[in-house]
């Protein structure tokens, strides 16, 4: 038998297991072949070239003494030059012999044998398979020229004196020294040198055409007129200027003809050169150059990166950036793609923005782009998104791009991103600071449907102003509006405050009157030192401590405030007369008069049993005394706060049993079971505790479930709110929700319909007639108009068709561009809007940022503009709390313990208030509110001459009547007082009586002629209403719809409304006005009894079925 173990072999040292089991080949060297990389440049000539072509850092320092040779040999031509003693005679031979003295001549050898060497190695190892290529280029047959001379006379000693055109080298030095600009940018990694490379190139070109021309002139002249260099140079200079003074020409014909080439030469490569540099230097205008490294370091700039840069976009970002006093040092530098337009090149080459504003092309996805901007040294960077594209997630998707790159490039520069669509916000988390646009502008247009005009007071909040406009207009209400609208907030630690700091260890609705009626500030939030959570009016159980961040709107802020005290404002006051009166404002941003604000504090008692009610005390104590409000304590006693128990709704306790079984049936109060995008805000509100299938959701096709059809056939009790949009996006969540918040009763909450089209026949469907509100989305498909105005021109001229069709119903509108607001509820001869549209542009000469406020729909909060919240974004970087607060405001956020929006209306039993000061001392003893402003509604008091045409024709017809005789009063009536339906040829009626009235023209005066051309003109509009109205009618009886409560006649065009941002204390109330709250939390209450609960403020809250909670 074989032994087996003689057949195996011995195991190898260091032998593992894995080896056994996967094959070990590594003792087994019989097939390894050991490969070598890279051999090529081993070869002597692949290291010639490594040294003196490839690398980046020795070619240069080979560039640079080839450099210095050409220089010297040059230096070496001049040396000769002046050494040479002048020749006698004019022969020839001067032109090809010199002298030159013996170590010259050496050095000249010398250096020419270095450079032909050089030359002969260079082009050996740039040598490509053509030899013809490298002899015939010019910088080696001018090296052969300058080299090989002085090399020959070496070995022929008589050709030492032999005259070598040295001066050539000038140009090999040109050559030379545009290779080793490019080494040299190489080396230190610079990119962007073409400017200088072309300029580099222009002026050594200009003077190597001098140098030569100089030595040429000089050496011709030998035989001429003996120039010296300086007379040489002379001449060139007097005629390539082009002045020739003709003292110093040329004699010899040799002289003059190179003159003649070289003015040849100049004229062929100079214009070549500086086209070149032209074309450069625009291209350079165009890109905008580079922000320099040392500026970064040293002064601070902030990048705002746009897709497309438009003048409305760019004023306003400066106009707010630099409203601030603290930046006005700050560069800015924009980054956009696209060239510059034409209207903002105008803008930026202003003195004021030219010094400040950097503008370059470029892309934000470029590690290019970005280093050029300076982006690792900005203070901040601004991401805009393109709001005009048709696919707005298109543009989101961009911009989220942008965010990316600059934050992987510049991971410590803060980031203000702005986001269209809010189901992308969660890709651009990590952005310091995001504004998503449709989240806001839903949440607006919700809150205008409960709290008239909040768009307009969130636009005024962050708009920075002094409160400067209108303040030279005739109208009181604008003077108001305007000195109000400067309102901003602010914020100031409390130990650090003189407004504050004495209400340590008090309430916060204690501070917040007292500051109020001391100061004329208004506290609105606060933020502890170890939370950055802000609290809006975290209500009286709140101590406030010396560490706590005061949040409070005011015209200015505190450290730019003067003070006086008490004796010296009253004396002021007496001095000057002008601001006594009932709504007089502060004069500045320091205080209201206390001796004017007329609050009774003798009735210090609590009286829980009565409640904190605003109603008229009882007769006995009216008679002995004026009505009296409890003062508003230090620290929150239980029995004089009385909030609301919004958790059992107060309208249960007013409803019938079957109401309540049924409401109760119906509603729930909880979070939303399903977000409909990453990163909403859940929000406590009402819930239906059945979900309703999907075919019930059609109000105008019956399903199995009903058979309604339209809005009427509900039976809704409260009135409608109609949405009309384009899609049903993801961002009418945040519409949806603060029309059913927690803390708004059943009986308020309204219906609302979706209407993603609007014709007429829709429109009576949904039941527009009897509506409380229309919301009218701006249309995304008409983003990319031509003309970037006219992206608004589907929505305002839908707008105008509803405002003549129903001119009773509230339409509130969103637009992209604020200068259009101007044409919402246009009336063309409208002698008050034209006075308005005057006013505008005089504010906007005076340099006002809010020139549009006076305009009557932006007032009333009927239109606002989604891109005026821009500024929310700009002055997030001063005020990196404005969005927390305006999102708080809005209901976006919801944190525990912080207050939400409501507001309040004054009716005839509240009037005994009669000040703002009285009015926020009640609110904040009864409920913990805190009033932040009035919404405001007068009657539009016009003088309209008998020449004017009438605004409201009503009112003409009012006058008329009391003046006209009886005959044509009597005509005028049986035209016009019956319904049209029984008349339907009124038009034609209307216009005979027109027509017998222009025959009797003749026979009256002038006067009674205009008045009767006048009365023509208003029954022609009258009847064209009334046109409209049997329209609207004949729809409704096709659709078999009810007209009852169609008001064709009625009109808002008598009244004006605006808004009063943190008025005086000693304003006083006026009837209908609407005050702005911000409640406390009803959350972070127990209440303690059922009485107390239905005793509470919020009785009272039910009572206004519409939109704002009376007193």
């Amino acid at each position: 038998m074989v032994d087996l173990e003689s057949e195996v072999p011995p195991l190898p040292p260091r032998y593992r297991f894995r080896d056994l089991l996967l094959g070990d080949q590594g003792w087994q060297n019989d097939d390894r072949v050991q490969v070598e990389f890279y051999m090529n440049e081993n070869t002597f000539k692949e290291r010639l070239k490594l040294f003196f072509i490839k690398n980046q850092r020795s070619s240069l320092r080979i560039r640079l003494f080839n450099f210095s040779l050409k220089l010297l040999s040059c230096l070496l031509y001049i040396i000769r030059v002046l050494l040479e003693k002048p020749s006698q005679g004019n022969e020839w031979s001067h032109i090809f012999w010199v002298n030159r003295s013996l170590p010259l001549w050496g050095l000249q050898v010398s250096v020419a044998l270095i450079s032909l060497f050089e030359t002969i190695l260079l082009g050996y190892l740039s040598y490509k398979g053509n030899i013809w290529e490298q002899i015939l280029r010019i910088p080696f047959i001018l090296e052969i020229i300058n080299a090989v001379p002085f090399i020959i006379s070496i070995f022929w000693p008589t050709l030492r004196n032999l005259f070598v055109p040295v001066f050539l080298n000038c140009w090999l030095a040109k050559h030379a020294l545009e290779n080793m600009i490019n080494d040299l940018h190489r080396a230190i990694q610079r990119t962007q040198s073409a400017m200088f490379n072309q300029v580099l190139i222009l002026i050594s070109t200009l003077l190597c055409l001098i140098f030569t021309c100089i030595c040429g002139i000089q050496h011709l002249e030998r035989i001429g007129k003996k120039l010296n260099l300086f007379d040489s140079l002379y001449f060139c200079i007097v005629t390539f200027s082009t002045v020739g003074f003709g003292d110093v020409t040329p004699e010899t014909w040799s002289s003059k003809l190179f003159v003649v080439a070289m003015i040849c030469v100049a004229l062929v490569v100079l214009p070549i050169q500086f086209e070149q540099l032209a074309y450069l230097w625009m291209e350079r205008q165009k890109s905008g150059g580079n922000y320099s490294r040392h500026r970064a370091q040293t002064e601070k700039h902030v990048v705002l990166c746009v897709s497309s840069l438009k003048i409305d976009l760019l004023m306003d970002f400066l106009n707010e950036f630099y409203a601030h006093p603290r930046l006005q040092d700050y560069y800015v530098v924009i980054l956009c793609p696209t060239e510059m337009d034409v209207q903002v090149r105008r803008v930026l080459q202003i003195p004021m923005w030219s010094q400040r504003v950097i503008y370059l092309q470029g892309s934000a996805l470029k590690d290019q782009d970005l280093l050029r901007a300076k982006m690792d040294n900005a203070e901040a960077c601004f991401i805009l998104s393109s709001r005009c594209e048709v696919d707005r997630t298109s543009s989101d998707h961009q911009t989220i791009l942008r965010a990316w790159a600059v934050k992987d490039f510049a991971p410590n520069c803060p980031l203000y991103v702005q986001i269209l669509k809010p189901e992308n916000k969660f890709h651009i988390k990590f952005a310091d600071h995001v504004v998503c646009e449709e989240e806001f502008k839903y949440a607006m247009l919700a809150l205008n449907c409960i709290c008239p005009a909040t768009s307009t007071l969130i636009t005024l909040l962050v708009h920075t102003s002094r409160g400067q406009e209108g303040q030279q207009s005739p109208e009181q209400w604008q003077k108001m509006y305007g000195r109000c609208s400067g309102n901003e907030v602010y914020h100031i630690v409390l130990e650090e405050s003189t407004f504050f700091a004495e209400y340590e260890g008090k309430s916060f609705t204690y501070a917040s009157f007292h500051a109020h009626k001391k100061f004329g500030v208004c506290l609105i939030g606060v933020r502890r030192e170890d939370n950055k959570n802000i609290l809006l009016n975290p209500g009286p159980r709140y101590i406030m401590n010396a560490s706590d961040i005061c949040f409070y709107i005011n015209i200015t802020k505190e450290e730019n405030s003067a003070f006086k005290n008490q004796d010296q404002q009253r004396k002021s006051n007496v001095s000057k007369s002008f601001y006594h009166g009932p709504s007089r404002l502060p004069v500045h941003s320091i205080i209201a008069s206390m001796g004017t604000v007329a609050i009774d504090l003798q009735d210090t008692s609590c009286r829980a049993a009565s409640g904190p009610t605003l109603a008229l005390p009882s007769e006995g104590t009216k008679e002995l005394r004026r009505p009296s409000i409890a003062p508003v304590l230090e620290v929150a006693d239980s029995s004089s706060i009385q909030t609301c128990d919004l958790l059992s709704d107060q309208s249960e306790d007013e409803t019938t049993p079957d109401e309540e079984t049924s409401s109760n049936l119906e509603y729930a109060k909880g979070y939303p079971p399903y977000s409909p995008y990453i990163g909403s805000s859940p929000t406590f509100c009402h819930l239906l505790q059945e979900k309703v299938p999907f075919c019930c959701l059609r109000l105008d096709k019956s399903c199995q479930h009903n058979y309604y059809e339209d809005a009427k056939a509900y039976g809704f009790k409260n009135k409608l709110i109609i949405v009309a949009a384009e899609t049903a996006g993801n961002g009418l969540y945040n519409f949806i929700v603060p029309l059913r918040a927690y803390y708004r009763p059943k009986k308020e909450l309204n219906p609302i319909v979706l209407l993603l089209d609007n014709p007429l026949d829709d429109l009576l469907r949904c039941g527009v007639t009897f509506a409380a509100n229309m919301v009218v989305v701006d249309k995304e498909s008409t983003m990319s108009a031509e003309e970037d105005y006219m992206a608004d021109a589907k929505t305002i001229v839908n707008v105008q068709t509803l405002f003549r069709l129903f001119s009773s119903l509230s339409i509130i509108t969103e637009l992209t561009h604020p200068a259009n607001m101007r044409f919402m509820q246009f009336r063309a001869k409208d002698c008050y809007s034209l006075a308005l549209s005057k006013l505008e542009k005089k504010e906007r000469e005076r340099g006002s940022n809010l020139a549009f406020m006076f305009r009557l729909p932006f007032a009333a909060g009927r239109v606002f503009s989604i891109s005026m919240l821009d500024t929310l974004l700009y002055q997030s970087f001063v005020k990196d709390y404005m969005i927390s607060i305006t999102r708080l405001l809005l209901g976006l956020d919801t944190i525990p313990g912080s207050g939400f929006l409501c507001s309040m209306k004054i009716t005839e039993d509240d009037l005994w208030i009669r000040t703002y000061a009285r009015l926020y001392q009640k609110l904040c003893s009864s409920t913990g509110d805190v009033p932040i402003g009035i919404y405001r509604t007068e009657s539009q008091k016009l003088t309209t001459s008998e020449s004017q045409i009438s605004i409201s024709v009503e009112e003409w017809e009012d006058t008329k009547d009391a003046k006209e005789p009886g005959h044509h009063r009597s005509i005028h009536r049986n035209s016009t007082s019956s319904d049209q339906s029984d008349h339907p040829l009124l038009r034609r009626k209307s216009m005979q009586w027109a027509r017998r009235l222009s025959r009797k023209g003749p026979k009256h005066s002038g006067k009674t002629a205009e008045k009767i051309t006048q009365q023509r003109l208003n029954l022609y509009r009258r009847s064209e209403r009334q046109e409209l109205a049997e329209l609207v009618k004949n729809r409704m009886k096709h659709l078999g719809l009810s007209m009852v409560g169609y008001d064709e006649m009625n009109d808002h065009q008598s009244t004006l409304s605006y808004i009063l941002i943190n008025p005086s204390p000693d304003t006083r109330l006026e009837l209908n006005d609407v005050v702005y709250l911000i409640r406390p939390d009803p959350l972070s209450y127990l209440p303690n009894s059922e009485p107390s609960r239905k005793n509470s403020i919020c009785n009272a809250t039910v009572q206004d079925s519409r939109e704002e909670t009376q007193l």
